[in-house]
């Protein structure tokens, strides 16, 4: 049976919290109650753990994430990649990732996730928009936080995000390149930093090559950009912006919903309409054509959130950094020249 720090602290004549600065090396304790705490250690084989480093360093060693609830589903597994990222960084080194989820509508007066009422973790990454309601209450816990694809509309925090408005033009150039003129852009909450950027992308590739925006040809009325909406956003379109033959959806779970429209209204894709994503989640190598999309590196977004964390943590400062990362056009075989 291993010893414990109560066991060394008894055998010693201290208290556990002595054997805690002992086991941290602190300064602050003389020389010869060291070597009494050190020769007990030894002698009980007592193997110092995680919680006994923490005792003395008044750190809980966690790192809290959080999502929304419409961002934590199997369907749509793009901010539980970014989750999964932080985790596989954080097995390399000190510190645990603890992951809840909020409501999508939170309002003030919903509770706050555990770990932040019993200040439980050392800081917080937040993955995709949360209301502000929910900001205004996570910065009054004074507790250090990262944003991952959100960007919120006060303060000033450290930020790690997508190059939305590289890929909204990489995506549309894509189909300006194969002859499409008329192409139509469908997304969710056009007020999400990332969808406004995505949309100032495909605006800005239509200026290049000297074709009309058409505002009839955008729809984003929809709360969330699922694959339901997607369906009924490529509906609208096609009921207000005649001559369709292409479209870039903000994010592949509505090009999906569109593709289904599509099929549903007799149309072949690419034959008839060509269609590009964006994030690149794992479903769009299972449909039918595979989707051509904008790769975004999921996995790396998390772990540069948790290396922000650890390194401001570390530094006992919050450095408020922007780290933007790049996205890479995937052409697969929902798109072709016209």
């Amino acid at each position: 049976m291993k010893a414990t720090i109560k066991e060394v602290a008894k055998s010693a004549g201290v208290s556990i919290a002595t054997v805690s600065l002992v086991v941290n090396n602190s300064e602050r304790i003389s020389p010869e109650t060291k070597r009494r705490v050190l020769r007990s250690i030894r002698n009980l084989n007592y193997i110092p753990t995680k919680s006994a480093r923490d005792l003395a360093s008044q750190k809980t060693g966690n790192i809290g994430f959080i999502l929304t609830y419409d961002h934590f589903l199997r369907t749509e597994p793009f901010y539980t990649r970014i989750f999964l990222g932080s985790e596989f960084e954080a097995r390399e080194g000190e510190y645990y990732i603890l992951l809840t989820t909020v409501k999508s509508d939170f309002k003030s007066g919903d509770s706050l996730p555990r770990f932040v009422l019993d200040k439980s973790v050392d800081g917080i990454i937040i993955a995709g928009k949360i209301p502000d309601v929910l900001i205004k209450k996570l910065n009054e816990s004074e507790i250090p936080l990262v944003y991952v694809d959100f960007v919120p509309p006060y303060g000033s925090y450290p930020l790690v995000l997508i190059d939305n408005i590289s890929g909204g033009t990489k995506a549309t150039e894509h189909l300006l390149n194969l002859g499409h003129k008329k192409i139509g852009f469908i997304a969710g909450d056009v007020d999400h930093p990332s969808i406004k950027e995505r949309l100032i992308g495909y605006k800005t590739a239509l200026e290049k090559a000297g074709v009309r925006f058409n505002s009839e040809c955008v729809i984003s009325e929809t709360p969330y950009p699922d694959r339901q909406n997607g369906y009924l956003s490529a509906q609208k379109l096609f009921d207000r912006c005649r001559g369709i033959t292409a479209i870039f959806a903000c994010n592949d779970a509505m090009a999906i919903g569109a593709m289904q429209f599509l099929r549903g209204k007799g149309y072949k894709i690419p034959r008839d309409v060509s269609i590009v994503g964006f994030d690149d989640v794992e479903a769009d190598l299972m449909i039918d054509p595979p989707l051509t999309t904008i790769r975004v590196p999921k996995i790396e977004l998390g772990v540069e959130s948790f290396r922000i964390m650890v390194q401001n943590l570390k530094q006992k400062k919050t450095v408020s950094k922007k780290i933007l990362i790049p996205v890479e056009l995937i052409v697969r075989k929902s798109t072709q020249s016209i």
